[in-house]
């Protein structure tokens, strides 16, 4: 089954901070703090396991406001999505903004011809260190900044800021994959587009079916 609940913030980032290294259990985050109306919101950003094999890779993107409507366009505040591209939601696979070029230019996907034009973004992969590097490289204090994932259970925050899809069945996280419920952190640009980072772990597949389950 997937998330119980998803949904973006859009707020404006008032600060971020990187997790304590010895002291802030097994996953590592860059935490946000997201001013919104009903208060200061922390988002926790997994950007690595520090005690397991588990690795993390990721995409730093610009991202068209038109290609995320109507989340590019949210009021301040947390609006839950229902799991389609057209209500806002986010799929690390299926949605072209995150998959091809960055600044695609493309709201549907182009024609087969022109598509060889403009290849697939690749993953980078690379240590929790690195990672927190380019998700701060687009973080800007007093900037309206969207954060997708889920929220807490109590307090006003996000997790699951990263991939929710492609665990292996046999994992403690196969229950809760699904389609068009990826976290990602987008921060608005002077032009109004986004800048985004959106991450994954290198145990989740980069294929998967319409349950979100590994192919």
């Amino acid at each position: 089954m997937p998330l119980d609940h998803y949904g973006v913030l859009a707020g404006t980032l008032t600060k971020h901070v990187r997790d304590t290294p010895d002291d802030q259990g097994r996953w590592y985050h860059v935490n946000l703090q997201v001013s919104a109306p009903a208060g200061s919101y922390r988002s926790a950003v997994d950007v690595d396991s520090k005690q397991s094999a588990v690795g993390v890779q990721w995409k730093v993107l610009v991202v068209r406001r038109p290609s995320i409507l109507p989340a590019g366009g949210a009021s301040p505040g947390y609006h839950e999505l229902a799991r389609a591209r057209d209500a806002g939601a986010l799929d690390h696979i299926r949605h072209l903004a995150l998959v091809d070029n960055p600044g695609c230019l493309f709201i549907v996907r182009p024609p087969g011809w022109l598509s060889g034009l403009f290849p697939r973004r690749p993953w980078i992969a690379g240590s929790n260190l690195e990672a927190s590097v380019d998700l701060e490289s687009i973080l800007e204090i007093g900037r309206r900044t969207l954060v997708w994932g889920e929220p807490f259970e109590t307090g006003l925050g996000m997790h699951n800021v990263h991939q929710n899809q492609g665990d292996p069945i046999d994992s403690q996280w196969a229950d809760s994959n699904g389609i068009w419920q990826d976290g990602a952190v987008m921060v608005e640009r002077p032009d109004g587009d986004y800048n985004a980072f959106i991450s994954k772990f290198t145990s989740q597949s980069s294929r998967t079916d319409d349950a979100g389950h590994p192919l």
